[in-house]
């Protein structure tokens, strides 16, 4: 959202955050804002973790007194969490205006909980940004009227290039972890399907083991907290892994542009690593991102550990010289463009 935050200050439209607190970890919400030097949140709801019910329930609540107090025209929304689904559903309901940004996106797997916040939240919003033909294709293929739908691009271009320029005036994590550039993997493990599932989590980190010993290369592992407290539940064992504590996504956005590879469960590292051209390999059995898979930058490979290893032998020789398929880097400043168009961006 960065992007469309930075083109609402620089209009100076009448704007603000709703910060839900959805993350319960310092490192993965308020260090974002200090990080990207965006104006704090006016509002945080601070809901905390809990089951999908329970928290989107309480992200409901909490946005409809602050929308009760504000009355904005139109409410944005970007992603596919609890927070885009609680929000959406409670500025719907009070007849505000719903925007979804990276509207259209479809794994075609009802299990996974985010496929059902995207599809829901797709078909009660007034304006969904499309960041891809294929999301705006899968929109009219649901039935949803194609005067609601905008072929914008994906705002991560827009803040990948911002924020890399910013990162690396801030940052240096290569050098405060004493790595060299092309000379480690990374991966990150967050999904519910991955981390709550002992067999798969074991998998996913005996994959990592053997490709660090095939290639003689670290993997740099960020842990999640509700990875690691999995992993210490499960008695699971973390060795030959380079396990490191959550960062700020500058720090993130330069350990994914100086990696060799990126390992990932993550649906915007799988875009990030498309952009920035570092092969992925998705550790997941589908995908939302099919593009990353048609430009081949990216390749699934499920939890299996001899699989990871396969796949990723397989990446090591891929060249990087796909075409970016997420659009021109002004997805933001088109956004707002639209609703001014509109009316609905005073």
């Amino acid at each position: 959202m960065s992007p469309i935050i930075r083109e609402c200050k620089k209009r100076r439209l009448d704007y603000f955050i709703l910060h839900t607190g959805q993350h319960y970890s310092y490192e993965m919400d308020r260090l974002f804002f200090e990080e990207l030097e965006l104006p704090q949140a006016e509002h945080n709801l601070e809901v905390g973790s809990g089951s999908h019910g329970r928290q989107t329930g309480k992200i409901m609540s909490g946005v409809e007194k602050i929308l009760e107090k504000e009355r904005p025209d139109v409410f944005l929304v970007q992603g596919d969490t609890n927070t885009v689904l609680g929000g959406a559903l409670a500025a719907s309901k009070m007849r505000i205006s719903v925007g979804h940004v990276e509207a259209g996106l479809r794994s075609f797997d009802r299990t996974m909980p985010e496929e059902i916040n995207r599809v829901v939240v797709d078909h009660i919003s007034d304006y969904l940004f499309a960041p891809t033909k294929t999301a705006k294709e899968n929109l009219i293929r649901e039935g949803i009227l194609d005067k609601k739908i905008s072929l914008t691009g994906n705002t991560i271009v827009d803040s990948i290039r911002q924020n890399l320029k910013l990162s690396k005036r801030k940052v240096n994590p290569l050098k405060d972890l004493g790595l060299k550039e092309k000379d480690y993997f990374l991966a990150t493990v967050h999904r519910a399907e991955n981390v709550d599932n002992r067999v798969r989590l074991n998998e996913i980190l005996k994959g990592f083991r053997l490709i660090s010993e095939e290639f003689s290369l670290p993997v740099v592992f960020p842990v999640h907290p509700r990875t690691r407290n999995r992993i210490r539940e499960f008695g699971l064992e973390l060795g030959g892994v380079s396990n490191i504590n959550p960062m700020g996504f500058l720090e993130f956005l330069q350990l994914e542009a100086g990696a060799r590879l990126v390992l990932t469960d993550s649906g915007g590292v799988q875009e990030e690593t498309c952009i920035l051209g570092i092969p992925c390999v998705t550790l997941r059995d589908n995908t939302e991102r099919p593009e990353t898979l048609e430009v081949g930058s990216n390749i699934l490979a499920g939890a299996d550990s001899e699989v990871i290893h396969e796949k990723t032998r397989f990446m090591m020789n891929v060249d990087s010289v796909w075409t970016n398929p997420f659009g021109d880097g002004i997805a933001g400043k088109r956004i707002i463009t639209i609703l001014s168009r509109t009316g609905n961006s005073h």
